[in-house]
């Protein structure tokens, strides 16, 4: 997979930028345009690399605080047809499927984890159609609720938070789950408080729901099955693999253990409630740690990769010279 970098940099800078990016392992073609630039005033360097060596070619404009005195726009061409920029995979450290940028992984989740309207809004939605399926015994109305649920972008955003010490991710991203959850119980708790008069569902509808007693029992598996998502979840993330994430969000009960706590309390039933949101914990937690492992997984795999390369076109040209 090939990665196109568009770098604006001032004229003085350009020959070290420019340099850096025809050095690069894994580069398959550098253009150059004197003065292209006109705010700010700079030069342009367009690169195509391969995926695999972009963060570390990142990693060298950033130390040239390319990005501070100028830009840095990163994009992935749909199609690219060169031999070039074959040759420039084949001799990339790793696969471009498995490789991750920071900078972009970064951007998604803070994206994603924005404590605004349309986020609030899905939450909402969500908590109420967990709530529906729970007084209706219905698992079609809960994974309908699971897949609604927009849960898992600040979740991912504290992870990156916690392995690259971001805490204003992090703390955008706690905003988002402390006000976002609450605040969609106590809707899903107030639109249940108003369906008891009106017939909508008997007061015993949590003594009959057989479907949904794994809300409020927590236990190994909820832990597990957690970890499993939020294993999948950010490594979808890395590899840009949505339909995997949508498998992510059908797969855990953060939203109806939510939706459940609501219910629960308007019942009475603060038992089952106490379960529900101990179960709501468990997946919170779990989620968050196994995709912090992730990426402290990638991070080290990243570091080791191109010293591994580099001794590997050393032999290549020692055994040429030789």
């Amino acid at each position: 997979m090939i990665v196109e970098l568009r770098i604006c940099v001032p004229e003085g800078l350009s020959a070290v930028a420019l340099q850096a990016c025809r050095d690069q392992v894994g580069t398959a073609e550098t253009a150059f345009f004197p003065g292209a630039s006109v705010a700010p005033k700079g030069d342009l360097i367009e690169v195509q690399v391969a995926r695999e060596s972009v963060e570390e070619l990142i990693e060298k404009l950033q130390v040239l605080k390319v990005e501070e005195v100028g830009s840095i726009v990163i994009a992935t061409p749909e199609l690219v047809l060169s031999r070039r920029a074959e040759e420039a995979e084949s001799v990339a450290p790793g696969d471009g499927a498995d490789a991750m940028i920071w900078d972009e992984v970064s951007h998604q989740t803070g994206e994603d984890s924005r404590l605004t309207w349309s986020y609030l809004a899905f939450l909402v939605l969500a908590t109420q159609l967990a709530a529906i399926g729970i007084v209706t015994n219905s698992t079609i109305a809960i994974v309908g609720a699971m897949a609604v649920g927009p849960e898992f972008g600040p979740l991912a955003a504290l992870a990156v938070a916690l392995a690259r010490r971001q805490w204003t991710l992090g703390r955008r991203a706690a905003v988002a789950l402390a006000v976002g959850f609450p605040v969609a119980m106590l809707l899903a708790a107030l639109t249940a408080w108003l369906s008891i008069p009106l017939g909508l569902f008997p007061t015993d509808a949590l003594d009959t729901g057989s479907a949904v007693e794994f809300i409020y029992h927590p236990g190994p598996y909820s832990l597990i099955v957690a970890v499993l998502a939020g294993t999948a979840g950010m490594l979808s993330v890395i590899s840009r693999r949505s339909a995997a994430l949508i498998g992510v969000f059908i797969s855990v009960t953060t939203v109806p253990a939510a939706g459940f706590v609501a219910v629960a309390l308007v019942l009475g039933e603060y038992q089952k409630a106490a379960g529900s949101a101990l179960q709501l914990l468990v997946n919170l937690v779990g989620i968050v740690a196994a995709a912090f492992a992730v990426l402290v997984f990638y991070r080290l795999i990243s570091r080791r990769l191109p010293e591994a390369t580099a001794k590997r076109l050393r032999w290549q040209r020692a055994r040429t010279l030789g």
